[in-house]
């Protein structure tokens, strides 16, 4: 049992990441607490609990990443095992939020699957959720319950700001829709915004349509809060080397990397593509042009000061901008 600032603390890691848990557990000063997780012949999930929750504010490491169905069950499963073990509290630190795509009808009859995600969450018991640059804002909004949604960009910023000292750069949103962060990220930088304009003929297929703005002679980094297929982002990429880029970097908070994603950005114009480790990369998946940077820190300091009621914006404030000011991400 681990007390902070005078409450009775405990952390779980299930399936889906537990090499980040460990990083969290180092970076909270909390010890990772025990459960087995069974698997029946027929794919049915159990858990056990291994020590009393009882009275205990409870926190629990899961991604609903690949394999997605299995990890929310899975999680589904072991917050209702906590309720009925009379936990005080239960929050999630869920990095990867699992269907946050589904967050609208785009077509009349198509599912709402991160309300429907949410719902289940909120059935199940839990008190909060801690999660990592949502696909979609209003997501949040599907909830009755607190929710923190983090952003990665401060450690994908620093990481170009401090470690690859590059110039000459111009920031690419790889759509219209990633602007917003895109726009954050250009401002870190003092540098110029890109957008690449495209369309989708079908889900996980895109075609670069026409770049909007002069990458002519820049560095480009772009800026996504997924990579799935790699598709969009290697499309992209050779867009930018074709319209005059010398270099092209990525960097995107979620390394979903299905099917032959690594293969694609092995193959392609890429020099770099980093990623936090809100998923844990398989072994295929592993490669010399992806760097993959751990939130592990971030969410244990943010489990310290939620424990303590302390603002969450004070664990952003050592992040600063190209010109040493202080950047408000929160």
């Amino acid at each position: 049992m681990s007390i902070v600032y005078g409450k009775k603390i405990k952390l779980f890691s299930l399936s889906s990441n537990r090499e980040l848990a460990l990083e969290v557990s180092k970076a909270s000063g909390i010890e990772l607490s025990k459960v087995d997780v069974v698997k029946f012949a027929d794919g049915e999930i159990s858990v056990n609990i291994e020590e009393s929750v009882r009275g205990h504010h409870v926190f629990i490491v899961q991604s609903t990443s690949v394999p997605a169905n299995e990890h929310l069950m899975e999680l589904l499963i072991f917050i209702d095992a906590l309720k009925r073990a009379s936990a005080k509290s239960v929050t999630v630190l869920m990095p990867y939020y699992g269907y946050s795509r589904q967050d609208r009808k785009s077509k009349s009859r198509q599912p709402i699957t991160a309300k429907l995600v949410a719902d289940m969450l909120e059935v199940a018991g839990i008190s909060r959720v801690i999660a990592i640059d949502l696909h979609a804002a209003q997501i949040q909004g599907f909830f009755n319950k607190p929710i923190d949604n983090f952003p990665a960009q401060p450690l994908l910023a620093d990481y170009f700001l401090n470690k690859k000292k590059l110039e000459n750069v111009i920031i690419v949103s790889p759509d219209h829709g990633g602007v917003t962060r895109a726009r954050m990220f250009a401002n870190i930088f003092n540098a110029p915004l890109a957008i690449i304009d495209k369309r989708r003929p079908e889900p996980n297929k895109a075609e670069v349509q026409n770049i909007i703005g002069k990458v002519r002679g820049k560095v480009a980094i772009m800026v996504d809060d997924i990579i799935d297929t790699a598709g969009t982002l290697v499309a992209g990429a050779q867009a930018l080397v074709d319209a005059g880029a010398t270099e092209v970097y990525a960097a995107a908070t979620h390394p979903v990397f299905s099917k032959d994603a690594v293969k694609r950005i092995e193959a392609s114009v890429l020099k770099e593509v980093v990623v936090t480790d809100t998923i844990q990369l398989r072994e295929e998946c592993k490669s010399c042009k992806v760097t993959q940077l751990s939130i592990g820190p971030l969410l244990g300091q943010a489990i310290l000061h939620i424990v303590n009621d302390e603002p969450i914006s004070q664990i952003f404030d050592s992040i600063t901008h190209k010109d040493d000011k202080k950047w408000n991400w929160l």
